[in-house]
């Protein structure tokens, strides 16, 4: 049988009293649902209202927590300091070092002959350059604090020190160069990039 079709059974039964005499029908309907049973409709009911929660629920839990920690909790009160005043730095400048010119040192032949292997006239003007070059070095104001130390030595200048860039070191080399009687400029200054 379907699920909507019914089975009526019907009986007649006569009912006599003193008083009167009844005639009562009784209807008897079976209704079959194909095998399940109402029991069964309402476990099936329970299952799916069961797992429709726990997907709403593993749902819910997937979400970023931050939405529900921030849904269940009042905002944190947040208090701000002032930012430490930093204090400028200090900068001390030291003078360059006084530069001298560099000693002379004359060594007499092994011969015990007073004559001097060096000309008068070289030392001279080794002198003279050396004080030259030492004037433009401490003269120029960018080069002044950087220590360079110059040796002239047969109108040779060897110069010594550390700077921060290859322009600098090449700007030093340009102004010994310039300076009258320098023959040859030996740059050993040292580019420390900081």
């Amino acid at each position: 049988m379907a699920y909507d079709e019914e089975q009526a059974r019907r009986s007649r039964v006569v009912v006599e009293t003193p008083n009167e005499r009844r005639e009562v029908v009784h209807t008897q309907s079976v209704r079959d649902n194909g095998g399940i049973s109402a029991g069964m409709v309402g476990v099936l009911v329970v299952v799916a209202i069961a797992l429709i929660t726990m997907l709403v629920l593993f749902w819910i839990s997937s979400q970023p927590a931050t939405d529900n920690v921030a849904a269940t909790q009042p905002p944190p009160t947040v208090v701000q300091q002032p930012a430490p005043v930093q204090q400028p730095p200090v900068i001390i400048q030291q003078p360059a070092p006084a530069t001298q010119p560099a000693p002379i040192v004359v060594t007499p032949p092994a011969g015990g002959t007073t004559a001097s292997t060096v000309p008068a006239e070289s030392v001279n003007m080794d002198s003279t350059i050396q004080t030259a070059v030492d004037k433009k070095l401490s003269d120029d104001p960018e080069i002044s604090p950087l220590g360079i130390t110059a040796t002239v030595l047969n109108g040779k200048v060897m110069l010594l020190g550390t700077v921060k860039t290859e322009e600098m070191k090449t700007r030093i080399e340009r102004v010994v160069k310039a300076v009258k009687g320098v023959k040859e400029v030996d740059n050993q200054i040292s580019v420390i990039a900081e």
